[in-house]
């Protein structure tokens, strides 16, 4: 049976883009497209507005009666209501909305206790691949005689409003766990001096369309390795999250991630 999807952000960029690849999965039922309560799209076609043809399905500030998981690209301001209503309604929840407070992470590892829930900075395979790679080759170097210098630069649209990027935060995390490592830095000018060796650089590059590129540096002394994962549109992202949704079908309540979903634990 397709697995009944309701689409929380539905009428933001990523959230057009999941409803246009939903609609093309068999696997997939889209029963919902969500948005905010005062956003002007209100009513219109979720299908028509993403470009994917009349689906019947209007873009509304309410929820449907069922559905078999919530796929979640919006803004943090959302959150609280979504993790509530998805608490209250026993729903499974796909969760990608980045730049989040503790407080709100706290709230999401407390609605784990009751439902089931795949958050991840990243839903595309790929990057989290890449993230399983970076950690491999922490482990590696971290005790290279000649020492190691890690930098991370990601690349994205001129209207990501956070910086650095959640996956760049999570792909230091992993090298930051891996290597030991707790300093870190953003971005550099004047004269800061030397490198420190505690330390992980983080460098954001805002340009035109750029839908996400993370390159994750190692630095040694008379060699460098660098993982570089970019995406050429956003459906990577759909499709990562729509495989999460399924894999979500009958998992008992808990935080997992992407790793999870793609057996790479």
């Amino acid at each position: 049976m397709p697995v009944r999807t309701v689409i929380h952000g539905a009428g933001g960029r990523m959230g057009q883009r999941l409803i246009a690849v939903g609609a093309q999965d068999r696997d997939v039922e889209l029963v919902g497209a969500v948005d905010a309560s005062g956003s002007p799209k209100l009513g219109q076609d979720a299908g028509e507005l993403a470009g994917a043809g009349k689906l019947a399905l209007p873009l509304a500030s309410d929820y449907p009666d069922a559905c078999d998981a919530v796929i979640d690209f919006s803004v943090p301001e959302a959150t609280d209501a979504l993790i509530q209503q998805c608490v209250k309604r026993g729903w499974p929840l796909v969760f990608a909305t980045t730049g989040l407070s503790d407080e709100q992470e706290q709230k999401i590892r407390s609605a784990a206790e009751v439902i089931p829930i795949v958050k991840a900075a990243s839903m595309s395979a790929t990057v989290n691949l890449t993230m399983k790679l970076t950690e491999i080759a922490g482990r590696t170097l971290k005790d290279h005689s000649s020492g190691v210098d890690v930098e991370i630069i990601e690349r994205h649209h001129r209207y990501k409003e956070d910086s650095p990027s959640g996956t760049a935060l999570a792909f230091g995390k992993i090298v930051g766990d891996a290597m030991g490592l707790s300093g870190t830095t953003h971005g550099r000018s004047g004269r800061p001096g030397q490198r420190p060796r505690d330390e992980i650089g983080y460098h954001a590059v805002r340009t035109g369309d750029n839908p996400g590129e993370h390159t994750i540096i190692f630095g040694l002394l008379g060699e460098t390795i660098e993982l570089r994962v970019a995406a050429s549109n956003r459906d990577c992202y759909a499709t990562g999250a729509f495989t999460a949704a399924k894999w979500l079908q009958g998992k008992p309540a808990g935080l997992y991630d992407m790793q999870d979903v793609l057996g790479l634990r």
